[in-house]
């Protein structure tokens, strides 16, 4: 039997960690809050990748494991899979939700202040909106990690709510 999170539980248990991370933790600090939201994601990614990938064989080179992310991983994760794949052959993927679900029901409070700068709201916004993307990178970053793929990984909203993820491979043979 498949054990489930609510999504409701994991949108609050993530909002609750950046806020701590950001506002309190690390205030002062919003680079490293963002690290150790990333690594967070990583262990979590390195966990559920290693829960997915038990019972099949290893891949055999890394556009099966970036395929498997898309297709099985993201189903797991989001009850659905990535919209669209690019790669420029060269090492680095592309990964488009358009409707990523932890964007789609995020919303900003404009009036907070944000590591405690004074910002315009829109700025306010996208960093709040950035700082909530670590989290889902290091997750596909601890993924690939643990199907023996390291790489970097960056997330881009220029088009909410979707999400496009860049994943650079360190291809190195």
């Amino acid at each position: 039997m498949a054990r489930e999170v609510s999504e409701s539980c994991l949108d609050s248990l993530l909002t609750e960690i950046v806020s701590s991370y950001c506002n309190v933790l690390y205030a002062t600090k919003p680079e490293l809050a963002a690290r150790r939201i990333e690594a967070i994601g990583y262990h979590v990614g390195h966990q559920l990748s290693e829960r997915y990938t038990m019972e099949r064989p290893r891949f055999n080179d890394h556009l099966e494991a970036i395929k498997f992310i898309c297709k099985d991983f993201w189903s797991e994760l989001f009850k659905k899979q990535i919209d669209n794949l690019k790669t420029n052959h060269r090492g680095t993927f592309v990964l488009q939700d358009d409707k990523f679900a932890w964007l789609s029901r995020m919303s900003v409070d404009p009036s907070t202040e944000i590591s405690g700068s004074a910002k315009d709201p829109e700025n306010k916004a996208a960093e709040s909106t950035s700082m909530h993307l670590y989290f889902p990178c290091g997750i596909i970053r601890g993924a690939l990690s643990n199907l023996g793929i390291p790489c970097a990984v960056s997330a881009d909203i220029s088009n909410l709510p979707a999400c496009k993820f860049s994943s650079a491979l360190n291809l190195r043979f």
